[in-house]
């Protein structure tokens, strides 16, 4: 693939609010009227299958609170918190863990946070055990964990590679030391380079790097000296996020505006500089939204033989199977239905320790939500729709029942970013910078622009 070139007139006419499609429908639609006897018929019902398992765990604790943050997270210093925090999954676990058919085999296990490495190694390994009671794990299982250099040790590593985990993730942000002040997290190249080491030399398959562009005092220059250190350092995969200002959702994002955020301008040529350099000489692959792959990665290869999927963790290779979410404000989903934790710590506990499922909100997927969910999925994740393998696929004449939405998709073949035939549609290289906004086109439930509780699709 050649190097993607960004309009930035493009960028700024479909620069809109817009669900990032984790799932469809999206969180905003779930409602708390769904009650646990309800939500429990659809678990027994999915656990008469033998479908793989993808198990989720959310570390909340953090020590301190980076400004840009727009995670669940709980700040303190006091580690006691994450033994009593682990100890309090192990009963969640236990008590949802007699509805699952135990035939299923984990084929992804994730660790988010906050941060997950707040834990202290003996206790990583302690809920490693809980883990490993409940679940089968599948001998090729992708297991990920999420982790924060600045308080790290090898020995933390070291824990999570004894439990399973064979892939890591780190933010970064920003190298520049200017950046790193403004928001709140000071975290040089050297700690974060340690971290990639212990991880290559413990045997992690996969590093992921995470950055930031829109945050204060970035521009085109001093963001494309932190791509250079980040290209130096050969990560796996990179996500690139554009910062989502929602100071009244996050309050402490207010502390940002006294700084000096990027133009709308400037944010966009940072994003074209991204594009194109990571693109340049196939280094890596744009996969689409923030997401970057080396060709020989499991996510590009699984892009190319249409086998990419989408869900709460981001892209993901593993196909067909099913999310059980522990810890607070974690999201499970199975086919029928989606289900969030209490959001809160004290309620989430208390609900646990009561023996119950901690369920604060649930959404049960309807027929047409199905066939528009997975119309969503093939058009994030293989950038094509074949209208033939639609229809068999989905039971419906796929062009008659998206005939509205097929017409919609005009402007953006105007302005090149889908090619359409009658047999199917294609994204362009330049249109996936865009396909939040083509995958909208086959949103029921989108709200009008002025009323969207969603950041910007670029």
């Amino acid at each position: 693939m050649k190097t993607l070139q960004v309009d930035l007139k493009l960028v700024e006419k479909y620069n809109v609010a817009g669900p990032r499609y984790t799932s469809y429908p999206p969180a905003t639609k779930f409602t708390d009227a769904i009650t646990w006897p309800q939500l429990a018929k659809k678990i027994t019902a999915n656990n008469q299958t033998n479908r793989d398992l993808s198990v989720y765990f959310h570390i909340p604790f953090c020590e301190t609170l980076c400004w840009f943050c727009g995670c669940t997270t709980v700040i303190t210093l006091n580690h006691d918190k994450g033994r009593a925090y682990v100890e309090c999954l192990g009963r969640e676990v236990a008590t949802m863990a007699p509805l699952l058919n135990p035939q299923r085999k984990t084929v992804q296990l994730h660790f988010g946070g906050g941060s997950p490495t707040f834990l202290q190694p003996d206790e990583i390994r302690r809920l490693g055990d809980i883990i490993h009671k409940h679940f089968t794990f599948a001998p090729d299982i992708e297991a990920s964990v999420e982790v924060d250099p600045r308080r790290l040790t090898r020995d933390h590593m070291a824990a999570l590679r004894e439990i399973g985990f064979n892939r890591a993730s780190m933010g970064v942000q920003d190298f520049n030391p200017k950046v790193q002040e403004a928001v709140h997290r000071i975290q040089p190249r050297e700690m974060t380079q340690q971290a990639m080491d212990w991880m290559r030399e413990l045997g992690y398959g996969s590093i992921n790097l995470d950055l930031i562009y829109g945050l204060p005092f970035q521009t085109p220059a001093s963001f494309n000296e932190t791509l250079d250190t980040v290209l130096e350092m050969k990560p796996d995969r990179l996500a690139v996020f554009s910062y989502a200002h929602v100071p009244w959702v996050k309050p402490s994002q207010k502390i940002l505006e006294h700084k000096i955020l990027p133009a709308p301008e400037t944010k966009l040529q940072v994003l074209k500089l991204v594009i194109e350099k990571l693109t340049t000489d196939d280094q890596y692959v744009y996969i689409g939204m923030d997401h970057f792959a080396k060709p020989t990665d499991e996510l590009a290869i699984a892009q190319r033989e249409k086998k990419l999927q989408r869900n709460f963790q981001g892209y993901s290779t593993r196909a067909g199977s099913d999310i059980y979410a522990f810890g607070m404000s974690s999201i499970s989903q199975i086919p029928d239905a989606y289900w969030q934790n209490e959001k809160e710590l004290p309620k989430w506990q208390e609900a646990v320790d009561a023996g119950k499922v901690p369920l604060h909100r649930a959404y049960f997927v309807t027929d047409e939500d199905k066939i528009r969910r997975e119309t969503i999925m093939r058009v994030m994740c293989d950038l094509s729709l074949d209208y033939a393998t639609m229809t068999q696929k989905l039971g419906i004449n796929f062009t008659q029942h998206f005939e509205k939405e097929l017409a919609a998709l005009a402007p953006f073949e105007a302005d090149g970013l889908v090619r359409r035939t009658a047999s199917g549609l294609e994204v362009t290289d330049t249109g996936r910078l865009f396909i939040r906004n083509i995958a909208m086109c086959f949103d029921k439930t989108l709200a009008p622009v002025s009323e969207r509780k969603h950041s910007r699709t670029i």
